[in-house]
């Protein structure tokens, strides 16, 4: 007999807690019914993702193409020197003022996030999110044992900040940092420079931090709109962290890197531990990144062009339906449509599963996903418009023709 013999397999090893708590993206939850789909021969359009169809800039791609590297070594932990003090120069030039040893390179916007929680917050703190928010906001603070305090913003007042009184009402001593994202994502909004101002007195008067997500800056359609950075706001030095990223700058998802930057030296401090304890970002596309600081102006001035037409020909598309309300975003490439159907998770599996036009539907994001308030927005959707402006027309008409079979069954 086997000395193993006796050894019976009598139960399961379990999963964190915290792995139980961590909510599935509405973004990407869907993915499964959008591949069931295509095997079914229906083509797919993808409303639920912020993956920009515009090219990635030439200078970026051809600065990995022509490599002759031998040995593919680590970086330092915070990022190559080279990036970080061409970046704090992109950044001067932009107006805000941002020095090399301001700046550490994250994996992505996300690890940026995680580094700024973790730097900032101990477990059971609080940090207070106007919502609805990007959906892996809940994510990250699960990761880090933080709890979101919500504020609402509504629709009805195209999803500005709520007033401050609302936020003072929150504030507890666990409350440690306040989030926000500018322009935001999922709604397109773009905080005025009295509601940064209105901020900043706030988190200064309660000794907390301003965390703001900034990596749709350049993402502004409006002549008459302005994007007021963090990192601008005078007395707060101490207080702000700016989170970005070249993910939509330069149509550089797959490249994940971004950034925290911060004036607080304890802040930098304790994140360069987090970024020493991940030992480096990645080196290919921090090298593509670093060149793409070279991209003409040029480039930028056609991709706004685009996405401005793009907006308003989706938000003239939405408004002619019936019962739909939709919020028209001033920034980033996103907007939140009010649908009139019972439950946008339920109507956006059955777009995917169960229904077809000439073999054609659309996949969206429920905006359930974007709260962490329990039963608000679920009849609302997250649309990315980063399809050519005849897709956004086409899906919209799907969508508009789904709605009517969907509220017949």
């Amino acid at each position: 007999m086997s000395k193993f013999a006796t050894l019976k397999k009598t139960t399961m090893p379990k999963i964190s807690n915290k792995g139980k708590l961590m909510p599935e993206s509405p973004i990407r939850k869907l993915v499964p019914y959008a591949e069931i789909a295509k095997k079914k021969g229906n083509k797919v359009y993808h409303l639920n993702i912020g993956q920009p169809d515009i090219k990635t800039p030439e200078v970026a791609m051809n600065s990995i193409k022509n490599l002759d590297i031998k040995v593919l070594e680590y970086s330092h932990s915070a990022g190559f020197e080279s990036y970080r003090k061409k970046l704090s120069q992109y950044y001067i030039n932009h107006g805000l003022p941002i020095n090399t040893e301001d700046i550490i390179i994250t994996t992505g916007g996300s690890e940026a996030l995680l580094f700024a929680m973790g730097s900032c917050l101990d477990q059971g703190d609080e940090i207070i999110i106007p919502e609805p928010f990007y959906a892996n906001y809940n994510g990250f603070s699960t990761a880090s044992g933080v709890n979101v305090v919500p504020v609402i913003s509504s629709i009805e007042t195209g999803f500005d900040l709520p007033p401050i009184a609302e936020f003072e009402k929150l504030i507890t001593p666990k409350t440690k940092a306040i989030l926000i994202c500018n322009p935001g994502n999922p709604t397109g909004y773009l905080y005025t420079q009295e509601e940064m101002l209105q901020l900043a007195a706030l988190v200064k008067k309660h000794d907390l931090f301003l965390i703001a997500d900034e990596v749709y800056r350049e993402f502004i359609y409006d002549e008459t709109d302005k994007h007021y950075s963090v990192m601008n706001i005078p007395g707060i030095e101490e207080n702000a962290i700016m989170i970005d990223s070249v993910s939509k700058r330069y149509s550089m998802c797959g490249a994940r890197i971004g950034c925290i930057v911060s004036k607080n030296k304890e802040v930098m401090a304790t994140a360069m531990k987090f970024a020493q304890a991940r030992l480096s970002p990645p080196t290919f596309a921090q090298i593509a990144s670093e060149a793409a600081l070279d991209t003409p102006a040029s480039y930028f001035v056609e991709v706004i062009e685009e996405y401005k037409e793009r907006r308003d020909i989706l938000i003239s598309e939405l408004n002619k339906i019936e019962g739909v309300k939709v919020a028209t975003p001033k920034g980033a490439f996103y907007c939140i449509a009010q649908l009139p159907v019972d439950n946008a998770d339920t109507f956006a599996q059955w777009l995917l599963e169960s229904y077809d036009n000439n073999k054609e539907t659309v996949m969206v994001a429920p905006a359930a996903g974007f709260y962490s308030t329990k039963g608000v927005g679920l009849n609302e959707v997250r649309i990315a418009y980063v399809l050519k402006k005849e897709d956004l027309v086409r899906s919209v008409q799907i969508l508009k023709d789904a709605i009517l079979v969907y509220n017949s069954k």
